[in-house]
């Protein structure tokens, strides 16, 4: 088995994937793990830096008896991964997870994690998800993979959104460093692209209808991609930040066509981001945005 997070905090030693004896995995105490401060080698990985944050995210926030929010892509995957190892051994018992892609309720269910939706639980005590992007405000972009309007329903009902990045996702302002995407209806949908195009507050994007596999933004094939809902995703590429990301949210989630949009505005609770020096905090109980 993977090197464990937990381990890692306490000691500080430099990230790498080698099994560690069971009892050094017990060494760090929750507490321990919620101040201490890693420091990836400098030459982690992407996907290692993923881990460190999306392990940490369930040691934190996840507690037995909880219902909790699972999300979507790359970095979330290993928060599911964490939450199936703790049940399994016994750390965590009694939790209920809410998938928010088809994706994730393949991983969650393949690990034993019991599941549920939102008709059964519409209050979720904490939700965990990557993002594309994050502003200094905790503003965020997703969607990249597609799950943005079920990433959304789930999210937006927990008393804790708790967002996982390593530090490429952060910025200075939304909208030039990943295309915004936009979940539409099929019902004429190339009206609904031009008339999302012609929005005042995303004045100068170039709008593109996503082909091939709803879980990239890049083509991979000539079919439209569909997303789990049955919908389409417009991509909104700019070449300036978003001048004013609520109205752009605002007004693009009030435009008869659209399902919803990857502006995850007011929503953040905490932002764990790992990098180059480590493990950082932002939000509530952290530090202001640094960026």
């Amino acid at each position: 088995r993977d090197t464990m997070p937990a381990a890692l905090f306490a000691s500080s030693v430099s990230l790498r994937a080698t099994p560690l004896r069971a009892a050094s995995r017990r060494v760090a105490s929750k507490s321990a793990v919620r101040s201490a401060v890693v420091a990836p080698r400098a030459m982690a990985s992407q996907d290692e830096l993923k881990k460190l944050v999306g392990y940490k995210s369930v040691d934190d926030h996840v507690e037995s008896g909880m219902v909790v929010g699972l999300g979507t892509g790359s970095t979330a995957y290993f928060a599911v991964e964490r939450l199936g190892e703790k049940l399994k051994s016994g750390e965590l018992k009694d939790i209920i997870a809410i998938p928010t892609s088809e994706r994730t309720k393949d991983q969650a269910e393949s690990l034993g994690i019991p599941l549920c939706t939102l008709n059964e639980k519409s209050v979720l005590d904490v939700a965990i998800d990557g993002a594309d992007e994050v502003d200094p405000d905790l503003a965020l972009v997703k969607g990249g993979g597609g799950a943005l309007l079920r990433e959304k329903m789930v999210e937006v009902m927990a008393k804790k959104f708790v967002v996982i990045v390593d530090e490429s996702k952060l910025c200075k302002g939304l909208g030039p460093g990943f295309p915004l995407p936009v979940e539409i209806t099929p019902f004429c949908h190339m009206h609904t692209l031009r008339t999302i195009a012609a929005l005042p507050s995303v004045a100068g994007c170039e709008a593109v209808l996503r082909m091939g596999s709803s879980s990239t933004n890049k083509p991979d094939g000539d079919n439209i991609a569909v997303t789990d809902n049955g919908n389409y995703i417009v991509d909104l590429h700019f070449k300036e930040p978003i001048k004013d990301v609520n109205k752009a949210a605002e007004e693009l989630k009030n435009t008869v066509g659209v399902v919803d949009h990857g502006l995850f505005v007011g929503m953040s609770y905490q932002v764990i981001v790992a990098g180059k020096d480590g493990i950082k905090v932002a939000g509530t109980d952290g530090e202001p945005a640094w960026w």
